[in-house]
């Protein structure tokens, strides 16, 4: 069994940054592959970026490509989204979710576990 806690969301304005934190418990931790998602309001949960356990091979959505990093720290069991030049459309519930096959995967039904989210909200 593995246990994700996020957390770093809070509120900022348009322009600015935040760096998120997902803890892993679990001792194959550096076996997962790691990803986060957002769901906005009214709408789909929508992929964010995602990192395979074995090299830093990293995905990303169209939306964030160039703004958000994703990395991981094994050692930490830690894998962190840093989110440079907020928008107002970025505001959602990010969640982080790990998957045992070790891949980067996109897709949100591909992941096996899933932590409880995190609130970012970017003002105008």
């Amino acid at each position: 069994q593995v246990q994700l806690v996020e957390s770093g969301g809070g509120l900022v304005q348009a322009g600015g940054s935040l760096r998120l934190s997902c803890a892993a418990s679990g001792r194959t931790f550096s076996s997962y592959g790691m990803g986060w998602f957002r769901q906005a309001p009214g709408k789909e949960r929508e992929f964010v970026a995602a990192i395979r356990w074995s090299d830093p091979k990293t995905a990303y959505g169209d939306s964030v490509k160039g703004r958000f990093t994703i990395s991981r720290d094994n050692a930490k069991n830690t894998v962190y989204l840093q989110m440079n030049s907020l928008k107002p459309e970025d505001t959602a519930v990010y969640y982080c979710a790990a998957n045992i096959r070790g891949r980067a995967y996109s897709t949100s039904g591909l992941y096996d576990y899933w932590g409880q989210g995190t609130q970012v909200t970017v003002s105008s």
